[in-house]
């Protein structure tokens, strides 16, 4: 089952390139692990700094609907989270980078452990599942107070 999970993942990850066949191919082909996808044409990407975002993926996690797939860069540095398009351009938040139309993102393949740095936190189950922007703000909201004042996340 899960190897199908994967497979669809695959499957709907290529679907935002432009030929979708021939990036599963070099995707599959060079072992990278990695490859760069358009954002604003499946999803859009919010980047949120690690010490924010690990905090955010936990109260989102918290909540029944979760979240839709989130990544880690290089180092942990931002955590992607794929949201629906055009989120990216409406966005409005100190620290946190939109990416949308016009804009590539280095994406992990769901199979992968890790890839050049860049690993899946929550992978992509094929759904088209993404996480909801409102539910997204929450959890900025409750991790920023959470920081402020020093509450752990598992409370």
């Amino acid at each position: 089952m899960e190897s199908t999970q994967r497979g669809s993942a695959v499957d709907w990850l290529a679907e935002a390139a432009t030929d979708p066949a021939n990036c599963r191919l070099e995707w599959e082909r060079t072992g990278l692990g990695i490859t760069l996808l358009p954002a604003g044409r499946l999803w859009d990407v919010l980047l949120v700094p690690g010490g924010l975002g690990q905090p955010t993926l936990a109260a989102l996690l918290r909540l029944p609907k979760g979240a839709g797939p989130v990544f880690a860069d290089f180092g942990d540095e931002n955590l992607g989270f794929l949201v629906p398009v055009g989120t990216a351009g409406r966005w409005i938040g100190t620290g946190v980078r939109g990416a949308g139309y016009g804009t590539w993102v280095v994406i992990p393949h769901p199979a992968a452990e890790r890839s050049h740095g860049v690993r899946w936190l929550v992978p992509p189950d094929g759904s088209g599942a993404l996480t909801d922007p409102v539910l997204l703000e929450l959890a900025l909201h409750d991790a920023a107070a959470r920081l402020h004042l020093g509450v752990p996340d598992d409370l």
